[in-house]
């Protein structure tokens, strides 16, 4: 009967404490409330102008949904200012056929060089490249436009965990 006891002791302690932490927190200072996003630039030279507007609403979306940020299109009055970069993006061979000699898959890289500022304190809070990258079987359409959204959502994840947790 004692372990009963105490396993129900033990039980009861776990599920009280089990509320007690918790990932929700963000490292944004307080007194940011608002933030800006201009449309991304693409100075990466491959012609890839539809990741500008994808990787922008999509860090936008996902600010508003998942943040106590909201957005502002006016760079002005934003406490927060997020701009970013395409720096590069490739699609080149990753795996090789030992019989044929030729690509089985093909690799899509995408770089993008981000950055914010706090506006109110007139500091940078962080300027870092993000990298997003997938491989795809060779010579299929479809698996290559899978790939290349792949890296889009990647470096969406990136620069939010970036942006709202410091990490």
């Amino acid at each position: 009967m004692p372990k009963i006891t105490l396993s129900l002791f033990f039980a009861l302690v776990f599920a009280t404490l089990q509320g007690c932490y918790s990932f929700t927190g963000s490292s944004l200072p307080v007194h940011l409330k608002t933030i800006a996003i201009p449309v991304f630039e693409d100075r990466s030279g491959a012609g890839i102008a539809q990741f500008r507007g994808d990787i922008t609403g999509g860090i936008s979306n996902k600010i508003e949904a998942q943040s106590a940020l909201r957005l502002t299109p006016s760079m002005a009055r934003a406490d927060a200012l997020l701009e970013g970069t395409i720096t590069s993006f490739s699609d080149a061979p990753s795996q090789l056929s030992s019989t044929t000699e030729r690509a089985m898959t093909n690799r899509v890289t995408l770089v993008v060089q981000v950055k914010m500022v706090d506006r109110m304190k007139k500091t940078q809070l962080f300027a870092q490249s993000f990298v997003g990258f997938s491989d795809y079987r060779t010579g299929s359409a479809i698996a290559q436009q899978e790939a290349m959204r792949s890296c889009v959502g990647q470096i969406i994840d990136q620069i939010f965990d970036r942006v709202v947790s410091g990490w």
